[in-house]
C-alpha cells in the first residue's frame, strides 16, 4: 500500500478484496569521513517483533522509531535503519499487525511511540541488553514511510487520530521531532489537503519521482504545516520506494513511476537527511549547520526548502 496520500485510499478500497492496501546520479560526498560500526538484534515491543539497530559505541543515544509503510515488512528497511543508526540513534523497526477497515495487515499506529518509550526505559535498565545504560530515555524521534509517515504527522500534532490510531492517542512527552518519507496529509476520499498543526518539528523528505505520494501532495502538506521548524527536502530521481532495500517490496502497492536514482544512493541520501534533520531539532550544532546552511549546496541530489 505504502501511501499516505488519502487519495490513494480510494484506489485501495476499490481492490480491498484482492489485497487490501497491500499499500543515476553520482553519489554526493559522505557527510562523515567514516561510517561508525552498527550492530543489530531482534526484540519485541509491546508484543510486536522488532529489529533494533544501534552504534557499536556511544552512550545516551536517542531513540528513533521507524513506522513502516503499509504491508512493508521491517526487513525491507534494514539498510536505511542501519545508516540512520550510524548517526548516533537507537533505531527500532517494529512489525505492527492490526486490522484496518476489517482487513489485517502491517499498518503502524501512533501508539507505538509510547510503547517504544516504555521499551527503551526497560532496555536501558536491563543488564543483559547490549544497550544497558546507553539509551537517552528522555528523547524520542519518529521517522515514517508512507502510511507510517501519515501516522508520524498525526503524532506530531500531539494527538494521533483515526485511522493512524484506532482510538485517539496522546503523543509521549519524550517526542522531540518527526521526519517523513513519501508522506502527506491528503484527506481520505478527496483531493483536499488538511493542515498539520504540528507541536514538534516536522521534516518532509520527498522523492521527486514518487508516483504514490506525489511531490505536489507532499509540498502542499508542507505549505499547510503550521508549526515550525519545518523543512521540505526533495530527493531528485527517488520514487516511493527510494527508502527501502529494493523497489516495490512484496505485498506493498507498487509504484509505477520509475526511479532514476541508484537505490543505494537514494537510501543513503534519505537516511542522511533524515538523521541530520532529527539531530538538528535535538540541538546538534553540526547538524543544524548542515541542514540550514551547507547540506543543500553540497548535495547534487537534494533541494531544500525550510522555515526555522
Amino acid at each position: 500500500m505504502n501511501v499516505t496520500s488519502f487519495r490513494s485510499w480510494k484506489r485501495r478500497v476499490a481492490v480491498i478484496s484482492a489485497a487490501v492496501l497491500a499499500v543515476t546520479v553520482a553519489a554526493p560526498a559522505p557527510a562523515r569521513a567514516a561510517t561508525p560500526a552498527v550492530a543489530s538484534y531482534p526484540t519485541t515491543i509491546n508484543g510486536d517483533s522488532a529489529d533494533v539497530y544501534y552504534p557499536a559505541s556511544g552512550t545516551r543515544l536517542p531513540v528513533a522509531l521507524l513506522l513502516q509503510g503499509a504491508n512493508v515488512d521491517k526487513a525491507h528497511y534494514s539498510a536505511f535503519a542501519a545508516k540512520l543508526a550510524s548517526y548516533g540513534f537507537v533505531v527500532a523497526v517494529p512489525n505492527h499487525t492490526r486490522a484496518l477497515f476489517g482487513v489485517s495487515g502491517l499498518y503502524p499506529e501512533g501508539a507505538q511511540a509510547g510503547w517504544t518509550v516504555d521499551w527503551a526505559e526497560a532496555e536501558d535498565d536491563d543488564r543483559s541488553s547490549p544497550l544497558y545504560r546507553r539509551i537517552d530515555e528522555n528523547t524520542l524521534v519518529v521517522a515514517g514511510h508512507s502510511f507510517g509517515a501519515a501516522a508520524a504527522l498525526s503524532l506530531s500534532t500531539g494527538l494521533c487520530g483515526i485511522p493512524f490510531c484506532p482510538v485517539a492517542t496522546t503523543a509521549p512527552g519524550e517526542l522531540e521531532a518527526v521526519v517523513t518519507y513519501g508522506g502527506n496529509n491528503v484527506q481520505f476520499g478527496t483531493d483536499v489537503v488538511l493542515p498539520v498543526a504540528n507541536a514538534v518539528p516536522a521534516g518532509y523528505v520527498q522523492g521527486s519521482a514518487d508516483g504514490v505520494a506525489t511531490p505536489a501532495e507532499g509540498r502542499a502538506t508542507y505549505q499547510l504545516t503550521a508549526g515550525t521548524p519545518k523543512a521540505f527536502i526533495e530527493v531528485a530521481g527517488a520514487n516511493h520506494y527510494g527508502i527501502t532495500n529494493g523497489q516495490n517490496p512484496a505485498g506493498a502497492l507498487p509504484d509505477a513511476s520509475a526511479q532514476t536514482l541508484c537505490q543505494a544512493v537514494g537510501v543513503e541520501t534519505i537516511a542522511r537527511w533524515s538523521a541530520r534533520w532529527l539531530l538538528a531539532q535535538t540541538g546538534d550544532i553540526a547538524a543544524k549547520r548542515y541542514v540550514y546552511r551547507t547540506g543543500d549546496a553540497a548535495d547534487p541530489n537534494v533541494t531544500v526548502s525550510y522555515f526555522r
